[in-house]
Formats: structure tokens, sequence, C-alpha cells
């Protein structure tokens, strides 16, 4: 439970959201819209470089 503390309340959300996208991209995919499934995939990924980048940018002011 300690490590849900350190995280972060907006980081867990993010994260939550991330796994959220990649099981809406499987169904998308596996359901016959494979283009779809991987626009959609594409998104965790992205959303986690800005977690990384925002993470590197709060580092830096301190």
């Amino acid at each position: 439970m300690n490590y849900f503390k350190k995280l972060g309340t907006a980081n867990l959300l993010m994260l939550i959201l991330c796994a959220l996208i990649i099981l809406v991209a499987e169904y998308l995919f596996l359901n016959g819209s494979p283009e779809h499934g991987l626009f959609v995939g594409l998104w965790a990924p992205t959303l986690l470089g800005v977690m990384i980048y925002l993470k590197l940018v709060d580092n830096d002011g301190k």
C-alpha cells in the first residue's frame, strides 16, 4: 500500500487509464477492426511517454 501512496493519485489514475486503453485496443483488434485497434493501442505508450516527460520536468525543478 505504501507503493500506491508514493506513486501518487494522478499517476495511478493515468496507469489505470493506460490499462483500460490496452483492453479496449485488444477488444477492437480481436473483433474484426485491426486498424482501429492499432490506432487506439498507440495511445497507451504515448500517455506513458507524457508521464515520463512530466516526471522529468518535475524532478528538474527540484
